[in-house]
């Protein structure tokens, strides 16, 4: 995502953040989607965080992690490899696809949607018992509405 202030933060536009939230709940479901597998996500709400060095009480981004467990953990091979073709597809822009450092050598997915103002990372944690996707969810820079204020949640 680019910024338009200069600090790699792109403006996502206007909103309440309880709007924001419920938009980006609305991209997580979308991305829940794409997995495209039979499973269940974990019950995790978006959260408010600050904007980089803007004005706190101006300015907020939101963020959701959250969880997606397989029915079946065979299920996980190739969904990475799935995701990285077919998210393209939806507006996204893969921008890094790679195996991280940590000794399990998990599978890290990371796109930006410029369209949605928003990014995605997704590791497959094969590992894990149970194995899963952990997903992270960030949007841009929300500005509040004049008169309103940013509820932190």
């Amino acid at each position: 995502m680019q910024s338009e202030k200069g600090d790699g933060i792109p403006f996502a536009g206007t909103r309440t953040s309880s709007e924001a939230a419920d938009e980006t709940e609305k991209l997580s479901s979308e991305i829940y989607d794409a997995i495209g597998i039979n499973g269940k996500a974990s019950d995790s709400r978006p959260g408010v965080m600050e904007c980089g060095d803007r004005d706190r009480e101006k300015y907020f981004r939101i963020f959701h992690k959250w969880s997606f467990y397989p029915v079946s953990p065979s299920e996980l091979a190739g969904v990475m490899e799935r995701l990285r073709e077919q998210m393209p597809r939806q507006g996204w822009k893969v921008v890094e696809y790679r195996e991280d450092t940590s000794k399990n050598r998990n599978l890290n997915l990371t796109a930006d949607n410029d369209a949605k103002k928003a990014s995605v990372n997704i590791v497959h944690r094969a590992k894990s018992n149970p194995p899963k996707l952990s997903l992270m969810v960030v949007t841009g820079c929300y500005q509040i509405p004049d008169g309103k204020e940013i509820q932190r949640f």
